[in-house]
């Protein structure tokens, strides 16, 4: 069973950077692609950035192309999101998840298993 657990999520101030890890610390035999996602309560999941398996590919989402940076380290079974110049509307929780296929998905629908989340507050 894939176990995903983000960390990194903290509060800090308008235009700091942080690096948001997701670490698959369950079933790692497979090649997953993976995504980061935010969900607001009592609204749709957002597509933030995706991952395909061989890190050839990314994809991200409009409202973070240029500040936000998707990568992945297989030896490690860990992904990462590089987040700078963070603004106040970026305050929510992020997610990650995992997709059964080694080619990415900007749909958040696609992927198998997802993690608990973690929580970045943005202050002025």
């Amino acid at each position: 069973q894939v176990q995903l657990l983000e960390s990194g999520g903290q509060m800090v101030h308008a235009g700091d950077s942080l690096r948001l890890s997701c670490a698959n610390i369950g079933y790692t035999a497979g090649n997953f692609a993976m995504v980061w996602f935010l969900h607001a309560p009592g609204k749709e999941r957002d597509f933030l950035a995706a991952i395909s398996y061989s890190s050839l590919t990314t994809n991200y989402a409009d409202s973070v192309k240029g500040r936000f940076t998707i990568s992945r380290d297989n030896s490690k079974n860990t992904m990462y999101l590089q987040m700078t110049s963070l603004k106040i509307e970026d305050t929510t929780v992020y997610f990650c998840a995992a997709r059964q296929h080694p080619l990415m998905s900007t749909k958040i629908s696609k992927c198998d298993y997802f993690g608990q989340g973690t929580q970045v507050p943005v202050s002025p």
